[in-house]
């Protein structure tokens, strides 16, 4: 375990959580706010093997973890922490039967927690202009608003926040 929220734990992924997370990473209305990019079975095997692979490494820049519900254990989404450029930037997403049951703010509030155990000074986080939800929670948590660009990936407008611990 990573850590725990009230009715979350954040633990490293395993390879079991392979229907679950393939059932989020295929949703396009989840995508849609992250790669935009929907694969198939077998492309997210290897995508988790390989995220499962960087906990071993020790200079691992990029830190994917699996969110789950203490009530009956079901894999419900992911949270990412990514070194980038002197930045650490954090996101989230969710298997979309769990969206608007407040898993994002907890999600987001218990990573704030985590991050200023760990002394991390700033977080960033970044939000496409569609995504109100994400941006809702972001701003009740008091990530400040820093600027809004074009996402790189998805060539959308987006929102960049930080938040100093």
């Amino acid at each position: 375990m990573i850590f725990e929220t009230e009715n979350l734990l954040i633990r490293k992924l395993v390879s079991s959580d392979l229907q679950a997370f393939h059932k989020m990473q295929s949703n396009f209305k989840v995508m849609q706010y992250t790669t935009g990019i929907v694969k198939n079975l077998e492309e997210h095997k290897i995508e988790l093997e390989q995220l499962i692979s960087k906990y071993n490494f020790i200079d691992n820049t990029f830190w994917i973890y699996g969110i789950e519900r203490k009530s009956d254990s079901k894999f419900i989404g992911t949270v990412a922490l990514i070194k980038d450029a002197g930045n650490d930037e954090i996101g989230y997403r969710f298997l979309e039967e769990y969206w608007g049951r407040g898993y994002g703010s907890e999600t987001c509030q218990g990573l704030i927690n985590y991050c200023k155990k760990k002394n991390f000074k700033k977080l960033t986080a970044y939000a496409v202009d569609v995504n109100i939800a994400s941006q809702r929670i972001l701003e009740k948590l008091d990530f400040k608003f820093v600027k809004r660009q074009i996402a790189e990936d998805l060539q959308l407008s987006e929102i960049k926040y930080e938040l100093y611990l």
